[in-house]
């Protein structure tokens, strides 16, 4: 296991190197140096300070939250095809973001933008949503919750349509945050999405042991001592609160929650304390790698980010829902 973690630590950093590397504007390592030794001024401190830095660490932190976030509901729900963006999280974020732009509402609690408050809220109310529609007598039916969270973001991506073409003087910055894309980051996004996304990581962390104790039912969980009720409302309000920050900097980015805990889980099983860790790692690498092969396929032009993890998340997620089936 231990190889494992080192394999992986080494291709977060090799993957963060990478993704610093290239783009629009390549940068040999010597220019990277040459940045870091040089002061404001030059063309290579530019792009690497003010360009390159800040969208590879969002990248990074944000994969980071959404792979965790992932890995918890899978666990929660104990089904392998459960993320952020198959419970209409995502999309409900995004309509909650969509309508901040479209309103210009501007007020905001101290450190936090409107545009974070409606994407929290939408990712909130959409899986409320979600959760009341696959309830029958108190219980949820996994392949339900599942089937709710995709009709219920088809829903949500005809209102963002509609709500697009009756702005049509916005429809830029709506499809900016429907497609999901990290180009537009900056320093402060950056500390936004540290701030949040990094304490909340470590609140998912503190509930592997209740989350290895509900795989096993809830009535088990419950007779362990685990107060399922309140386990899961935390879990999924902080959950929200990662999707919501993470489609206020970068709008809606799908699949990276079920592409890294599929891949993580291969090595560390079920287990949640190491999954979880492994998963972060996981999600960090392939929104790095995913934002710099956009960055690459059609310079000087890009592909949003958003659109490379669905590109490679819809083939695994096919074969995941026939092997699922199968079962």
């Amino acid at each position: 296991m231990a190889l494992i973690y080192i394999l992986m630590i080494s291709a977060f950093f090799l993957s963060m190197l990478v993704s610093m590397r290239f783009g629009a504007v390549d940068l040999s390592l010597r220019e990277i140096i040459n940045a870091l030794m040089t002061g404001p001024g030059s063309t290579e401190h530019t792009i690497f300070y003010k360009i390159r830095l800040p969208r590879v660490l969002l990248g990074a932190i944000a994969g980071a939250g959404l792979a965790m976030v992932g890995a918890v509901m899978q666990g929660i729900f104990q089904n392998p095809l459960v993320d952020s963006y198959t419970l209409g999280m995502s999309s409900g974020a995004s309509l909650g973001a969509v309508i901040a732009i479209v309103t210009g509402v501007t007020a905001k609690i101290p450190g936090v933008s409107a545009l974070s408050l409606f994407a929290f809220t939408g990712a909130v109310g959409t899986l409320s949503f979600v959760y009341f529609l696959s309830s029958r007598s108190g219980k949820v039916s996994t392949s339900s919750l599942l089937l709710s969270g995709i009709v219920v973001s088809y829903f949500i991506s005809a209102l963002i349509s509609i709500i697009m073409m009756l702005n049509s003087d916005k429809i830029e910055s709506i499809v900016f945050w429907n497609m999901g894309s990290i180009a537009g980051a900056t320093w402060k996004k950056t500390r936004v999405a540290t701030g949040v996304i990094v304490p909340c990581t470590f609140v998912l962390y503190y509930f592997w042991r209740e989350l290895n104790m509900m795989s096993f039912g809830e009535e088990s969980a419950s007779s362990l001592g685990v107060n399922t009720a309140k386990t899961k409302i935390i879990l999924l309000l902080t959950s929200s609160l990662i999707v919501g920050t993470v489609v206020s900097v970068g709008g809606t980015i799908g699949f990276v929650g079920l592409i890294a805990p599929h891949i993580a889980r291969y090595f560390t099983g079920a287990e949640n304390k190491k999954l979880l860790f492994l998963s972060a790692l996981t999600g960090s690498v392939t929104l790095m790698l995913a934002d710099t092969a956009g960055r690459l396929l059609t310079r000087p032009a890009e592909i949003p980010v958003g659109v490379m993890t669905a590109v490679i998340a819809g083939p695994l997620f096919i074969y995941l829902l026939r092997k699922n089936g199968r079962k």
